[in-house]
């Protein structure tokens, strides 16, 4: 080891370019068919020469950097060159070739000015960029108009409106806030954010139970919704039913993530449980799924792909985060833990994340963990019974038994987990 420790360092930064050089060149021969690269300023070679000269005129004068400037604008005028001869004769005006050499050129500034992990993340971005290009232009047919609409109300939601909301309580005698009331829906969004992402962008030509876990990372009441209405159209019963659970697993999921965002007391205690519920859910999914005798069968993405981050749902989503918060204080203040037990059931049958998420934000000012833990295995155990309802009202009448069974099973062991 001693031995490195004598090798200057210009040595060491001259290998790194050398290395670099030679890797991005070589990228450039392996990414252009044979036919183009005539039409190319250069491959292996000519970057790796570019990366060398880049060198030599730097260390020269590193401190007027006279030579590396006036290097550089030779190497923009031949570049130039080049470029008008390509489209005189490809009519083809991408420049990817052309900031590829300039990049390389200032990679021996680069390295000696800057930290070493800069200078690798710069090179792993020009080998990932120029390697893309086909997957890149398959990723962009997918974009349209509404996703940078979306991504930007996303963006005044987390990044313009919650600066600017107050933290302190709006009423006295009360913990909630403007700013806590914001924060829940940007979690709740985020999440949803992400489901969306994945499947129109990762997974579009996702199967059912792939269709049904991504729904479920969103709403598992709304999945188990579309769902039992879908299951009219398809004779595989058993792999819908699967489905269905499946989205019910990333409840599980979903709400422990939103625990640990808030609150870490409450995310331990209630870790045991979610974890065993959702593999639970999941091993029952599994068994339906390999009962089932027919090929997987796929959803059209529109039931999907929908805008997960509407002001209007925001905005509800805020007002029954403050209702459930204010309702929760009167319901202990006025019956103690038996009247949140009751409430724990009731919010069940409706969306059961504000009034969990104001659990998880408020609910240690008033109640003690175990009340929490009671609370939200109760609210989780009536939203089951609530979609057992749903795939009954809206489902086959062939998915009425595997999904009752299944629910069955697991509000049982929810039963078991509050009793123990």
């Amino acid at each position: 080891m001693d031995v490195f420790k004598h090798i200057p360092v210009e040595f060491v930064n001259f290998i790194i370019v050398l290395a670099f050089s030679l890797l991005i060149g070589l990228e450039q021969r392996v990414h252009h068919p044979i036919k183009d690269r005539k039409f190319l300023f250069g491959t292996d070679r000519t970057f790796t020469l570019i990366g060398i000269l880049g060198y030599v005129l730097y260390v020269i004068s590193p401190q007027s950097l006279l030579p590396f400037i006036l290097g550089g604008f030779g190497l923009l005028f031949l570049l130039f060159i080049s470029y008008y001869e390509k489209i005189k004769t490809t009519k083809d005006f991408g420049l990817t070739t052309i900031i590829i050499a300039l990049l390389t050129y200032t990679l021996a500034p680069l390295i000696f000015t800057q930290n070493k992990v800069l200078v690798l993340s710069v090179f792993v971005s020009i080998i990932i960029l120029t390697g893309i290009k086909k997957d890149l232009k398959i990723f962009a047919s997918r974009f349209d108009s509404k996703e940078f609409l979306i991504l930007a109300k996303f963006i005044i939601l987390s990044g313009v409106v919650l600066p600017l909301l107050p933290k302190t309580p709006v009423f006295n005698g009360y913990s909630i806030s403007l700013y806590k009331i914001w924060i829940a829906v940007i979690a709740i969004s985020s999440i949803s954010y992400l489901s969306y992402i994945l499947k129109k962008f990762v997974f579009p030509d996702s199967g059912l139970m792939l269709t049904a876990i991504l729904g479920g990372l969103y709403s598992s009441t709304a999945t188990t919704i579309i769902l039992a209405k879908k299951s009219k159209e398809f004779s595989e019963k058993l792999e819908v039913s699967a489905a269905i659970l499946a989205a019910t697993a990333m409840m599980y999921i979903r709400l422990l993530i939103l625990a640990f965002i808030f609150n870490l007391k409450i995310a331990r205690k209630i870790t045991p449980a979610f974890i065993v519920l959702s593999l639970l859910t999941v091993i029952v999914a599994y068994i339906f799924y390999k009962n089932n005798k027919i090929s997987e069968i796929r959803l059209d993405g529109s039931q999907v792909d929908k805008n997960p981050l509407e002001f209007n749902t925001a905005l509800i989503f805020g007002f029954l985060f403050a209702f459930f918060s204010f309702l929760t204080h009167y319901v202990f203040v006025h019956y103690g833990q038996s009247g949140i037990k009751l409430l724990s059931i009731i919010v069940g049958v409706t969306d059961i994340d504000p009034f969990v998420l104001n659990l998880f934000q408020n609910g240690l000012k008033e109640l003690s963990i175990e009340q929490i833990y009671q609370a939200v295995i109760l609210a989780t155990t009536s939203n089951n019974l609530l979609k057992t309802l749903y795939a009954w009202i809206f489902g086959d009448i062939n998915i009425r038994k595997p999904v009752s069974i299944g629910f069955l099973i697991i509000i049982l062991a929810s039963i078991m987990f509050i009793l123990i």
